[in-house]
This record gives C-alpha cells, structure tokens and sequence, in this order.
C-alpha cells in the first residue's frame, strides 16, 4: 500500500517506520527539514520537505497515486485542512487524522473522515486502569469509534447471570470471556457468571 504521511514528529516518525517495515511504501511529508531526522536510519521511503496545506508540496509527495493519507502533525487545523484536500480534491478514499482536541471531533465527522484522539484514548485508557479495567481496544465504524473494555468480575455477581450486570452509563454489556478464554455474547441473559470470569462492555468514544 502506499501511505502518505503528514507530519514527522515523534508519532509520525514512528509511524512511518513501522509502516516501512511492515512492506509499504510511505512518504512522509514536514515543514522542517530537520525533523527527518527522527525516522530510524533503516527507513527506505521517501521525505519531502514543505508546507502540509500546499497541492503542489502534496503532489509532488505522491498523493495522487497514494492509497492512504495519515495526517498527524501537531496543529488540528493543519490535519484537518490536508485531510479535505486529500479527500475532496484528490479522492483518496483512505484518510485517517489525528486531533488533539475533542471537540473539533464533530468537524471532521461533518466530512466523513477516521480520527483519533489521544485526548480522548489516555482519558479512557486511565479511567478502564483506575477500575480495574484490562485489554482496552478500539475500532473505527465509518466516523465513530467504539472503546472495548474488560472488567473483572465482581465477588458479588458470582453465580448469577447476565441478566444481573448492570452497566455504567453510557455503556453495554458485550460480553463474558471465561477462564478457558472463551468469549460468550451477551444475548443469552441466563448465561451463568462463575469466579475468575471478565465482563467485556463496549461504549461510544465521545
């Protein structure tokens, strides 16, 4: 796949090479020359220095025949506005951005684009540790993200059933997952809790 990347700090750095390592062909794109040098020395792709905004610094970093833009530099506005041009002038249909503040969120669901929030994911990976929780994930739908969590089961739900978990809000009980690592789906509500077992719920990424 080729993969064009915008931004090369410390997460776009590592984002390039790991995907230069996984076999894709990426170029990255930053204002500052010198930010090069953060890309591990056995990175093969290609680096061009200029401004993100501008179409001819974008073509001439291949956007046309690119497959994904990946725009993560440090500015939202710049993340955003690369993230129209990618996919308004040169309709590339994979375009994923990163925002640092949650509530542009509905600004780039207004254009139908992938985001990822890192306010948004240390929020909800330190509130899951605070309970307890283990294996947090998350997956993109179209514009929304949905969090994954586990729970430990409580002494107080052990021999009781599905029925008898109450969610917090704004969350939904998606499963069990028993000692043997066997994930059941919480459509049976007469499904038997037993001690050792994980409540995994699901909820909307704000």
């Amino acid at each position: 796949m080729n993969v064009l990347v915008i931004g090369c700090g410390k997460v776009g750095s590592k984002l390039a090479t790991v995907l230069d390592k996984l076999g894709h062909d990426v170029c990255i794109v930053d204002r500052d020359a010198e930010h090069f040098e953060l890309l591990d020395h056995e990175f093969s792709g290609y680096t061009v220095a200029g401004i993100p905004i501008d179409q001819d610094v974008l073509r001439n970093a291949g956007i046309e025949g690119s497959d994904a833009v990946i725009a993560v530099t440090q500015d939202d506005n710049v993340n955003i506005m690369v993230a129209q041009l990618a996919r308004e002038v040169f309709h590339i249909d994979i375009v994923l951005t990163r925002i640092y503040d949650p509530q542009r969120e509905n600004v780039f669901s207004h254009f139908n684009l992938k985001t990822v929030c890192p306010t948004n994911l240390t929020v909800d990976a330190v509130c899951a540790a605070l309970e307890g929780a283990i294996d947090l994930k998350q997956m993109s739908f179209g514009t929304s993200t949905i969090s994954y969590y586990s729970l430990p089961l409580r002494e107080n739900l052990i021999g009781k059933t599905i029925h008898d978990v109450i969610p917090d809000p704004g969350s939904l009980l998606f499963g069990i997952q028993h000692q043997d690592g066997k994930l059941i789906l919480a459509h049976d509500k007469r499904e038997k809790l037993n001690a050792g077992d994980k409540l995994v719920f699901a909820k909307m990424v704000e």
